[in-house]
């Protein structure tokens, strides 16, 4: 066996691994399944490691993956990765020595357009991983790769191969949704965990029956994906929250809207919506993670016009 036929089926294990587990568990990873990775012939393949970019031991020279490291509140990113205009990723350099191996492994990778899985940080612990994921640019003097996201589909395939110029307009499509789900994920995650996997109206608890709220919508000049600008609702109260059925107060009361506060139903809107009539929010014990004041005041104004 070759060592790049070795370096091929390795990679079409991983991006197996990845969709199955993504099909099990959503698109947020923990970092141990990551790192615990997948089997490859009686041997286990991590997916991530201590460095941004990784090579597992069984690879004879090009990395398997790319990461990203979540945003610790108050802290800048230690490799500022972002998505230029054109939409594609600019990943930095591992040091600043274009020849460390490292580097030159991703620069290898880029010759020969092996696909890499790009695993995204969106809060401690967890990660959103795309692939296959492209090098497609090497800037030295910038200290940065260029990397492309493209169709998973391509992934599934025996043939890594894609056509220009066709695939470059595909991959910088593609990279623009991948980065819109990642930051998207990325406010789910940092919302959820400030209020403590809960909802701040009911209390409940199941991960994966809360949203991320936003109180200015996205598209409103101050409707940032931030955690000031977020609440940890269940879906049902996210719901009745974007329709305008129930508001926050600026004082973090909740208020119904008057018709739905004098509507006779069943249970579920007698104890999921009119029972929280006058309720306090739970909010981040964090006072910088708090909902922002003025955003409730403006939201608010909105529940009372569509009341």
């Amino acid at each position: 066996m070759t060592d790049q036929s070795l370096d091929h089926r390795v990679r079409l294990a991983a991006f197996a691994f990845l969709k199955e587990q993504t099909q099990r568990r959503g698109e947020v990873l923990p970092r141990e399944i990551l790192a615990q990775g997948c089997e490859f012939e009686g041997q286990r393949v991590p997916l991530i490691g201590p460095q941004g970019i990784f090579k597992p031991a069984l690879l004879p020279e090009m990395p398997l993956s790319i990461t990203t490291v979540p945003l610790v509140e108050g802290k800048p990113r230690p490799y500022d990765d972002v998505v230029g205009d054109e939409g594609l990723v600019r990943y930095r350099y591992r040091g600043t020595d274009p020849g460390h191996r490292d580097n030159a492994g991703l620069r290898l990778a880029m010759q020969r357009q092996a696909p890499l899985v790009y695993l995204y940080g969106v809060v401690p612990g967890r990660y959103v991983a795309s692939w296959p994921a492209y090098v497609v640019g090497d800037d030295p003097r910038g200290l940065c790769f260029t990397i492309a996201m493209d169709d998973r589909k391509i992934a599934a395939t025996e043939d890594f191969a894609v056509s220009e110029p066709e695939g470059a307009i595909r991959r910088s499509y593609v990279t623009r949704l991948t980065k819109q789900r990642m930051h998207q994920q990325e406010f789910r995650q940092r919302v959820l965990r400030a209020y403590r996997e809960q909802c701040a109206i009911c209390r409940l608890r199941h991960e994966e029956l809360l949203d991320a709220a936003h109180i200015l919508p996205d598209g409103h000049p101050l409707g940032a994906p931030v955690v000031p600008n977020g609440l940890a609702l269940c879906k049902l109260h996210h719901a009745a929250f974007d329709r305008h059925l129930l508001g926050v107060r600026p004082d973090l009361t909740v208020e119904l809207r008057p018709d739905v506060l004098r509507e006779p139903d069943g249970p579920m809107l007698k104890y999921g919506l009119q029972g929280f009539e006058g309720a306090l929010l739970k909010v981040p014990r964090d006072a910088a993670l708090r909902p922002n004041r003025e955003f409730l005041e403006e939201r608010y104004g909105m529940f009372r016009k569509a009341g």
